[in-house]
């Protein structure tokens, strides 16, 4: 359950002035001559994406008013880059993934080239990241002067040759098993559940698994780059982002120009993917009690407790009462966890989850249903839900490989559960088809500094739940003359969209200039939320 905005499955894991011309944007940099690389490179897939990328750079991207049904309103605008799904062949299928900018907001003069985003996943759309300029948003102001805001689907999702493995409407039907098993009985059915996901993975988008793994989505982040006709990349990657980041420096160290990775996957070999997602249960266990914590300290507003330990209790009766009558026949245990756990993962979530849970409390049991249970006439948002889930599954069971047995499972899930009990069994579930995938399952790359690397700028909070603190600090290491900003006693996700000076405006120093401070900096939290 890698560090992407929560979805409704039973456990799960994700946003000017007057436009540039293509032209002007093609004019502003060269873009690098790939057709040199591509002779002396001897790595079959380093050498087709240099092939696609000289394609790439040109033809350019044909930039046009966006679809009105992907909600991006003017003057954002809309293109298409095209790929090779398979670089070791770059003539062979290629797919179409889609992007969209929208030009600086300063004068010409001040124009540094794009900033190209991804918020995570695997499986998030980046697309809606040029609406922070159409929104007016405040943190991104200075940074928008210089930089078009460029947003892409990465292959795979959305509308970039999307995959499927399940019928949407299927797959969003509720109540779900309670992830935490009672018997042996309920373990073999979460099995065949996660045996049977796989399959349908297979039969519904079995073309595409092999080529879905983030060295490939890294690929296609330098065709992007050098159709975008940027001789070099500047990336804000988020959480899972964070690894294409990492992927992508070690295997352009000389495309980078500015890197940020905020809330940092921990790139060690060993830990992708099997590992990461157990040190994430324990992670997401520690701010779960941070947020109880906060709950009953605001008793006054929410009536659920004045204690840590009342306002557990609560959740757990809570929990017990679902699980014996689903709440309005649609909300279970597995519903619960999917609607709850936004609040460990950001805190722009702590008021509405404890204020939805609280008129529960207080005998409103609709706003629950309301909030947690899935709303079949949403075929457009089910449908979404369900690409982001098969994306985040395919990705992280292709990146690497996964234990086989059962057993292994089972230890591991049955020890870690004693202790963390909020999210382990559901994030064990979530990733269990990876032990019957009927796909290629690679090896992750080896992330380290390579010649030609710039200084990449860091940010992670010290209590995040979806990518814990070790990740910034591993990714610091492998990454040399990189700067690690730790906001200290906070824990939401994504740190480069929270109000914090301390942060904000380091980041924006680096966007503007490349500085990236003499040394490792810790600011304090940004402010707790308030009822």
């Amino acid at each position: 359950m890698r560090g992407r905005r929560p979805t409704r499955r039973a456990a799960a894991f994700g946003s000017a002035g007057a436009l540039v011309t293509a032209a002007l944007i093609a004019g502003a940099v060269t873009a690098p001559s790939a057709s040199a690389d591509a002779r002396t490179v001897k790595d079959p897939e380093a050498r087709g994406a240099a092939v696609a990328a000289a394609k790439a750079a040109k033809k350019g991207i044909d930039w046009k008013d966006c679809p009105e049904d992907w909600g991006l309103e003017k003057p954002i605008q809309c293109g298409w880059v095209t790929v090779p799904l398979d670089y070791a062949k770059p003539y062979g299928k290629q797919i179409k993934l889609a992007v969209d900018r929208i030009g600086n907001t300063g004068t010409k003069s001040e124009r540094q080239g794009a900033l190209v985003y991804n918020p995570g996943g695997p499986g998030g759309s980046g697309l809606r990241f040029p609406r922070r300029v159409t929104t007016k948003n405040p943190l991104w102001a200075n940074t928008a002067k210089a930089y078009d805001f460029v947003g892409f689907d990465p292959r795979g999702v959305g509308h970039s040759a999307p995959i499927s493995c399940i019928d949407p409407q299927e797959y969003v039907k509720a109540p779900k098993m309670d992830p935490v098993p009672d018997s042996e009985a309920d373990k073999s059915a979460q099995r065949k559940l996660a045996a049977e996901y796989a399959d349908g993975c297979k039969e519904r988008s079995g073309a595409m698994l092999p080529h879905m793994t983030t060295p490939n989505t890294a690929r296609d982040l330098d065709v992007i780059r050098a159709a975008l006709g940027e001789k070099k990349l500047n990336f804000l990657g988020v959480s899972y982002g964070t690894y294409i980041a990492a992927v992508y420096g070690t295997l352009f160290p000389t495309h980078v120009r500015r890197m940020v990775a905020d809330s940092v996957v921990n790139p060690s070999r060993e830990k992708i993917w099997y590992q990461a997602n157990l040190d994430q249960d324990i992670a997401f266990e520690g701010r779960w009690k941070d947020w109880i914590k906060w709950v009953a300290q605001n008793d006054a507003t929410f009536h659920l407790g004045d204690t840590p330990a009342e306002v557990q209790a609560e959740w757990l009766e809570l929990r017990a009462t679902a699980k014996a009558d689903p709440i309005g026949g649609l909300v279970g245990p597995a519903e619960l966890i999917s609607f709850f756990q936004s609040a460990p993962y950001y805190d722009s979530a702590w008021v509405p989850t404890a204020t939805v849970w609280s008129k529960y409390a207080a005998g409103d049991t609709q706003a629950l249903v309301d909030a947690a249970a899935p709303d079949l006439t949403d075929t457009a948002g089910n449908a979404a839900s369900e690409n982001g889930t098969a994306v985040y599954t395919a990705v992280e069971c292709a990146d690497a490989k996964w234990p086989t047995s059962w057993k292994t499972w089972d230890r591991d899930n049955t020890r870690l559960h004693k202790d963390y009990p909020f999210m382990t069994w559901a994030n064990a579930w979530l990733n269990l088809p990876c032990a019957t995938w009927k796909s290629k399952q690679h090896t992750p790359v080896e992330v380290k500094t390579k010649k030609g690397l710039p200084p990449v700028l860091i940010v992670q909070a010290e209590r995040d739940a979806a990518t814990p603190y070790e990740g910034g600090v591993a990714l610091h290491k492998r990454f040399k003359g990189s700067r690690l900003i730790t906001e200290k006693d906070a824990g939401s996700h994504g740190v480069t969209g929270l109000t914090n000076p301390c942060i904000n405006e380091r980041v924006d120093t680096y966007l503007l200039t490349g500085e990236v401070g003499k040394a490792d900096v810790t600011c304090a939290p940004h402010a707790t939320p308030k009822p």
